[in-house]
């Protein structure tokens, strides 16, 4: 008997943070930017870095000590950041702190140059919608664009086609009454090279956001 592999769906997962600030007894230091975690290369087996000597504090030290009329910064919240994505690009989700965005590439969801969704789309938009209601939004945006090719009247014309598709096949998924922001941005906006095929295609998109939960 042969027995064959399954299949693995394979996501990624990117975490990004801006705006740290940091308190070490009365001196108050901050750090601005941003950071992508990347995979670290495994470790030799049994291997054990060699644990670092402590650092002995001196709290009377001229250089921790606040200057006359100082005082310290209003804390910062952390603005958290996490993306998945399709090994094949075809479908991302962003959450932050504030907003869920879920961006779908339009080959998934139409047919070239078409408004029309097509059998996968259902499920896609299906899962989203679970997600608006487990969050229970009350506002959602539907935004559609795409690439430059052709003209620019008739992109608008179909990212808002498009745009709309969704927004309907939303409405029969939802349990719970939403508010729509319905937009179609023809090629504005690119998030990629529209130079390329590849860039183009992740250009001809339809974005589903709305507010986190509580």
């Amino acid at each position: 008997m042969t027995i064959r592999p399954r299949t693995l769906a394979v996501r990624r997962t990117v975490a990004a943070s801006a705006g740290v600030l940091l308190a070490v007894g009365a001196l108050t230091a901050t750090a601005e930017g941003t950071a992508r975690a990347e995979p670290s290369p495994s470790a030799p087996q049994d291997f054990a870095p060699s644990p670092s000597p402590p650092v002995k504090v001196d709290p009377n030290a001229p250089g921790l000590m606040m200057k006359d009329g100082a005082t310290l910064k209003e804390p910062k919240v952390l603005d958290i950041r996490s993306i998945v994505e399709e090994e094949s690009g075809a479908e991302r989700r962003e959450d932050s702190n504030s907003q869920t965005k879920f961006t779908l590439q339009a080959e998934v969801l139409f047919g070239r140059d078409s408004a029309r969704l097509n059998a996968d789309a259902h499920a896609r938009i299906q899962d989203i919608a679970a997600e608006i209601d487990k969050q229970g939004a009350a506002e959602v945006n539907v935004f559609g664009f795409t690439d430059d090719l052709g003209s620019y009247e008739h992109g608008e014309k179909l990212s808002k086609e498009r745009a709309e598709a969704v927004h309907r096949q939303l409405l029969k998924e939802l349990s719970s009454e939403v508010t729509f922001n319905i937009r179609g941005y023809s090629e504005d906006y690119p998030i990629a090279d529209n130079s390329t095929e590849e860039g183009r295609k992740k250009n001809r998109r339809v974005e589903v956001s709305f507010p986190r939960g509580d």
